[in-house]
């Protein structure tokens, strides 16, 4: 989310009554539930369409992390080119080692550039050829630790062959038509689910547009397990 948002959500925060209820609050600053991000400013969410949201793990082409039996599945629509996702992804390795019953399901959404469009193909072409961990190594090649600068197919299919795949069959696979219905697919139900931030966050049958930060998604996560809820009651 950027720092514009952020900045029009806080001046619309301090022209609200002081006695506003904060449910009251939280709807009048585009939330379903009150929740605010690490650096305490409200992160938007919204209830989903049951039916939409269960879309997303029969997708094709998810990245999975963690068990198949969790208790708590939580999705992430992500751009390679988002500073945001890059900043999630470096708390990634935290927030699976703070939840071993936490699966994670990674989703291509690259709406910032045709060039995120192409590391998410290659993403893709990868993933065909060695499933959900070897995605992952790439997630993390690209986005981890220690990664900066734009990110886009030849610097995607650099990263693969780095760790051990073929880059001419990579590549064949990333411009296929079965990598080009997937890809697809994924900005299709996005789009459909109003993600129009990234990275967003999908849980059960609610949705955070940006990052909160590794605190607040703990918490998040925490109170879903608690309430079945992004926000208990309090």
């Amino acid at each position: 989310m950027s720092l514009s948002r952020r900045t029009l959500l806080a001046a619309s925060l301090a022209t609200l009554p002081a006695l506003a209820s904060g449910r009251a609050l939280a709807q009048a600053e585009g939330q379903w539930r009150a929740v605010t991000g690490d650096n305490g400013q409200p992160i938007p969410n919204t209830r989903l369409p049951g039916e939409l949201a269960s879309e997303i793990g029969r997708l094709r082409g998810v990245t999975w992390l963690g068990p198949r039996e969790a208790s708590v599945t939580l999705y992430e629509f992500f751009d390679y080119n988002c500073p945001w996702c890059r900043a999630a992804a470096r708390d990634l390795d935290d927030l699976v080692k703070a939840n071993p019953d936490l699966r994670i399901g990674l989703v291509n959404n690259p709406i910032l550039s045709v060039q995120s469009a192409q590391a998410a193909k290659v993403a893709l072409a990868v993933q065909r050829a060695g499933g959900s961990a070897a995605t992952a190594k790439l997630y993390a090649a690209l986005l981890g630790p220690g990664t900066s600068g734009r990110i886009d197919g030849p610097r995607a299919l650099e990263a693969a062959a780095r760790l051990g795949h073929d880059r001419a069959g990579i590549e064949q696979s990333a411009d296929s038509d079965e990598v080009r219905e997937a890809l697809k697919s994924q900005m299709s139900l996005a789009a459909n689910l109003g993600l129009h931030a990234t990275p967003s966050y999908v849980v059960g049958t609610s949705a955070l547009l940006g990052y909160p930060g590794p605190k607040s998604l703990a918490r998040v996560l925490s109170n879903v397990v608690e309430c079945d809820e992004i926000a208990c009651a309090s």
